[in-house]
């Protein structure tokens, strides 16, 4: 997903990167792709080194675009074949972490942004699309709401391992699905999914109140 949001930005500032002084007027989808695509590589180069890889787009990734992420049949049942590949549990055989240090994973916005500093720790952004607590005043609608979201499953040790797919590539359960791959792309730890885990399923977890 950020990918795609980092794509999206890049076209816009195409306009301005291709315009030299007269008004820029031509449909960017006109224009040449070779010439799109280094203009949008330069543009990320200029953000931060090394971040016009954020850009270069994996097979799920360009068959999601190509579909405007509402692929046929046979192209989604080759993601999920794909993308079910890389899921990678955890060797000790447990799913479930701290829900409190899940919840400030899941409240956390940081991490990933040209700004942030390296040793900022990963946060999953999880607000920006689900509702995680009752009493939550701002949320995303992106995505479902994720109240009850144990409770309702019985508190299944069958569906925690589903949670922890998810959580690790949502492409798997979901083909073209705009949740990011935090596992995939190693952007949350083992231990960090565990705890966003823990916040799904701990009956004590607000996400359960």
């Amino acid at each position: 997903m950020k990918k795609a949001i980092g794509r999206t930005l890049s076209l816009m500032a195409v306009a301005c990167v291709m315009d030299t002084g007269a008004a820029w007027a031509e449909d960017i989808s006109e224009a040449d792709p070779a010439v799109v695509e280094k203009v949008i590589a330069a543009t990320w180069t200029k953000v931060k080194e090394g971040w016009e890889d954020r850009i270069k787009q994996d097979e799920t990734q360009a068959a999601c675009s190509k579909y405007r992420n509402v692929p046929p049949a046979d192209v989604a049942n080759a993601i999920l074949e794909r993308e079910k590949a890389t899921l990678v549990f955890p060797a000790d055989g447990n799913f479930i972490g701290d829900w409190k240090e899940g919840e400030k994973i899941a409240q956390s916005g940081f991490g990933g942004r040209w700004n942030d500093k390296p040793e900022t720790v990963n946060g999953g952004n999880c607000y920006a699309c689900h509702q995680m607590r009752a009493d939550e005043l701002s949320y995303g609608t992106l995505g479902p709401s994720l109240l009850g979201y144990g409770k309702d499953r019985n508190f299944d040790p069958a569906e925690v391992k589903v949670a922890y797919a998810k959580i690790y590539n949502a492409q798997a359960a979901l083909p073209c699905s705009q949740m990011p791959r935090f596992g995939y792309h190693k952007f949350l730890s083992e231990q960090q999914i565990k705890d966003v885990v823990a916040l799904l399923f701990a009956k004590d977890s607000p996400v359960n109140k």
